[in-house]
């Protein structure tokens, strides 16, 4: 089970035991979107290759509201 918590900066990641931290810079480069547009599926994608996802995606602006 991934784990991802998010804040202003970028999301902090728990993965198959090993934690670590996707800065805003990196998200917002990766999915060529501004972060609080970004959802929370696609941050899973870029942490797993095939997740399993669930639910309606949040946008990061919804998520710190």
């Amino acid at each position: 089970m991934t784990i991802l918590s998010f804040d202003e900066q970028g999301v902090d990641v728990v993965y198959e035991g090993t934690e670590f931290r996707l800065e805003k810079t990196l998200i917002e480069d990766a999915t060529q979107k501004e972060y609080p547009e970004v959802t929370d599926h696609e941050v899973l994608k870029l942490v797993e290759s095939d997740p399993s996802l669930s639910g309606e995606p949040r946008r990061v602006s919804d998520i710190l509201a």
